[in-house]
């Protein structure tokens, strides 16, 4: 048996760890949530063509950054992991870059994020099924507040006239759920991938996964090329360029390497209600770009959201408290 004094070191160093777990959630949907607002900063470019931009500028940088110590990484990640590298790069970049420009470009910021604010209780969900997790029951309030907070923040978008017509609204919410369930399936494989390779850092897997995404976006060039019929200004292409790398520099590499750090602290079920954050602070750009304050209910479901995370991660302290 563990003396008392061992036991209180080891339990002082999973509330330090999951202290860093959250700090590092909250840093990564701070990021994250940019990537809502750079669909509306250029909006006159395609979601195919954003994505392009994005994922090879994210290429580009990785590839960089991994060039010193590529032989070293590539020898220590076995080759079944590269197969996870493709699919994980395609739904965790690729395919929901896309969906998720187009939700914001037709459906608009509050839409867009109201939908991916129910990713919590799909990963939540799936990750109670995994071996040694909280009870579901356990997380029913956590949940419960998580579904009601996502409710009000989107409750004015949905309820206010559409700026589209119903054919544009329908597409962008169709958009936003096939955003959230390729998100979903990432956070979920990511989170396994990532419990496996004990070989592998944390920022190096993101780096990997940023050069597998900056080559998967080379290969929508042609798709652009037939969708992007309108001619741009230096001016505007300028701006892109500039949101562009903004984005893979802020998001995908700092966001994704706070992410990937968090995910290996926290288990699945908890992971999911990290994912808030980068709903709260999409909705306060969102908030500073329309130049306005949020209203009641937008404060509500902000408040709801925060309850969420702190009823999940005292779930989370009480059981460790009942093993020790």
């Amino acid at each position: 048996m563990s003396s008392p004094a061992t036991a209180h070191l080891a339990s002082t160093s999973r509330s330090a760890d999951r202290l860093t777990a959250v700090a590092c959630g909250a840093g990564a949907g701070a990021l994250w949530g940019l990537v809502f607002l750079a669909p509306a900063l250029v909006n006159d470019f395609s979601p195919v063509l954003l994505t392009i931009g994005r994922y090879l500028c994210y290429g580009l940088i990785a590839v960089a950054l991994l060039a010193p110590t590529w032989r070293s990484v590539v020898s220590r990640l076995p080759r079944r992991q590269w197969r996870n590298l493709l699919w994980l790069a395609f739904t965790g970049n690729t395919l929901y870059y896309i969906l998720l420009s187009s939700a914001v470009q037709t459906g608009g910021i509050a839409m867009t994020s109201l939908v991916i604010g129910f990713l919590p209780v799909a990963v939540t969900l799936i990750g109670s099924r995994e071996h040694g997790a909280v009870a579901l029951g356990k997380l029913a309030p956590s949940l419960l507040l998580c579904a009601a907070g996502a409710v009000c923040i989107g409750w004015q978008a949905l309820s206010a006239p559409g700026t589209g017509s119903t054919g544009t609204q329908v597409f962008g919410l169709l958009c936003a759920i096939g955003a959230l369930a390729s998100w979903t399936a990432f956070t979920v494989g990511n989170a396994r991938c990532l419990a496996q390779l004990k070989q592998i850092s944390a920022h190096e897997w993101a780096l990997l996964c940023g050069v597998v995404a900056g080559a998967q976006s080379l290969l929508l060039v042609p798709l652009a090329l037939l969708l992007e019929t309108a001619a741009h200004s230096g001016g505007e292409w300028a701006r892109f360029a500039l949101v562009s790398m903004g984005v893979a520099v802020l998001a995908s590499i700092f966001g994704n390497a706070l992410w990937n750090r968090m995910s290996r602290l926290l288990p699945l079920t908890l992971i999911g209600q990290m994912i808030l954050f980068e709903t709260m602070f999409a909705l306060l750009y969102a908030f500073l770009w329309e130049r306005r304050l949020p209203t009641g209910i937008e404060i509500m479901a902000l408040v709801l959201v925060t309850l969420s995370v702190l009823s999940c991660l005292a779930v989370h302290r009480e059981r460790e408290s009942c093993s020790r």
